[in-house]
C-alpha cells in the first residue's frame, strides 16, 4: 500500500474527523473511500445537438451537473440544514 501525506486546515480536519467518527471508520478509510468514487475514466456527460443548442439560454453561466454529483450537493445541503 503506498502512503500520502495531506496537508489540511486545522479546522477540516476538526471536521473530516468528526464526519468519519460518526460512521464508524477513520480518517483514514473516509478520505480511501472517496478517491474510490473518482471514476477511472473521463465519463464526461454527452449532451443531444438539441439540448446543447439549449445551453447557455437561459442567460446564466451554468455547469452541467450528473446526478451523483446533485445527489450528493443535496444531501450536503442537508447535512447543513438538520446540524
Amino acid at each position: 500500500m503506498a502512503e500520502l501525506t495531506l496537508q489540511l486546515d486545522p479546522a477540516l480536519l476538526q471536521k473530516v474527523n468528526r464526519w468519519a467518527e460518526s460512521r464508524g471508520m477513520s480518517v483514514n478509510e473516509a478520505i480511501a473511500a472517496l478517491i474510490g468514487q473518482i471514476p477511472n475514466q473521463d465519463l464526461s456527460l454527452e449532451l443531444s445537438p438539441w439540448t446543447q443548442s439549449l445551453v447557455g439560454t437561459s442567460g446564466k453561466e451554468t455547469e452541467v451537473l450528473d446526478d451523483e454529483t446533485l445527489r450528493q450537493q443535496y444531501l450536503d445541503y442537508l447535512e447543513e440544514k438538520y446540524k
